[in-house]
């Protein structure tokens, strides 16, 4: 993991919340680790090639 982290709120219906937490435990990982992956997919594919350049490259395949 990065050595430095930031936090991000996000606000959810509370049923949605609920399925997207039974889908992570099913899954065995946590909302986080899930959350994180989505957002690396979302950088690597709309992301420029200047964005991308400032990308860990570490972290664009791994959680």
């Amino acid at each position: 993991m990065e050595n430095r982290t930031a936090r991000l709120s996000v606000l959810i219906d509370p049923v949605k919340k609920e399925i997207f937490e039974e889908i992570c435990r099913l899954h065995d990982l946590t909302p986080s680790q899930v959350v994180r992956q989505m957002i690396r997919e979302f950088i690597h594919t709309r992301g420029s090639s200047e964005q991308l350049a400032r990308m860990p490259r570490s972290r664009l395949s791994q959680d």
